[in-house]
């Protein structure tokens, strides 16, 4: 993978956040390092940050005295009692200089955890501080309870600028001897949406189809699929809702597009349509968004969505 092949080493190789990545590295130098969190959108650097932190103050034993979880992939208690209570708790290691120095826990995407689980790594971080030090990183800050950001010094990763993205993977695909077209890679960026990450894989996905151009590109992102977002909204607009409920059905289960992807592409196709309430358009958005992430059923709640997008009407 790509992604992992150019995943930077070092804080200063980070695509961008010059101003973030300072602020972090004197911390880092710092004889008392504190927690962190990092907060912004996806792919823009916050778990390479972390793990770059890791390998500047462990060196060579970063991998055995860091713990890296996915708390979307385990959001109970049950993760935060057993598995970051377990690692904090257990004996540091000296590094070859015997020079004792903090254990690392990184803990991706946070703010899907529950507030239970929230509450108990809080303590978690309190008992441990003599050994520990947490990296909690998250999409939006507001979904981490007051008690943990108060505890951690806060950085706010923002979106990264086109120009520096194109950038990078203009330097990708040349140490790939990858032809890439200048248009194309502008395309990667716009249906990414400035996700590094993300943008990469749509590269590499490209390549392995011989070569890095719109066609491709429109391949690998599934554009075919996200052109009938626009369909099903103006069927839902238009009162159909049984055709856009199979379409969407069909769009979600046969072409795989999550249900988060859809009403993130369902609110880019807004801009281009007339309605005669854009604010009440946006307000369902944010309401479905908001369940959604709070852990509804999204089958159920897309077809509620299309139900009331009937309601509205379309100049």
């Amino acid at each position: 993978m790509w992604t992992e092949k150019y995943r930077p080493k070092r804080l200063e190789d980070i695509v961008n956040q010059s101003d973030i990545i300072k602020g972090i590295t004197n911390l880092v130098r710092s004889p008392d390092i504190p927690h962190m969190l990092f907060s912004g959108p996806a792919g823009v650097g916050k778990t390479t940050a972390a793990l770059c932190i890791a390998m500047e103050i462990l060196g060579d034993e970063w991998r055995k005295n860091t713990l890296e979880l996915n708390a979307s992939d385990e959001r109970g208690i049950k993760m935060v009692r057993e598995r970051v209570k377990e690692f904090a708790a257990s004996v540091k290691l000296a590094t070859d200089k015997d020079f004792d120095k903090p254990k690392i826990i990184i803990l991706d995407e946070a703010d899907e955890m529950t507030s239970e689980a929230q509450t108990a790594l809080r303590r978690i971080i309190e008992d441990s501080a003599r050994t520990t030090r947490f990296i909690i990183i998250c999409n939006y800050l507001s979904q981490i309870i007051e008690p943990i950001q108060s505890r951690c010094v806060v950085f706010r990763f923002t979106r990264l600028p086109k120009a520096d993205v194109i950038e990078h993977l203009k330097m990708i695909a040349a140490k790939e001897k990858v032809k890439a077209d200048e248009k194309a890679l502008e395309q990667i960026y716009d249906s990414t949406g400035g996700d590094l990450r993300h943008s990469i894989n749509v590269m590499q996905a490209a390549a392995g189809m011989g070569a890095v151009n719109a066609a491709n590109v429109n391949a690998a992102i599934g554009l075919s699929g996200r052109s009938k977002v626009g369909d099903i909204l103006k069927l839902a607009l238009a009162g159909k809702f049984n055709e856009a409920r199979i379409k969407l059905l069909e769009l979600t289960q046969v072409y795989g597009m999550s249900e988060t992807d859809f009403l993130k592409y369902a609110n880019q196709e807004a801009y281009d349509m007339k309605l005669e309430n854009p604010g009440e358009f946006a307000a369902l958005m944010a309401e479905y968004d908001y369940r959604l992430a709070s852990g509804a059923h999204p089958e159920i709640q897309l077809a509620a969505l299309l139900a009331q997008l009937g309601r509205l009407k379309k100049n």
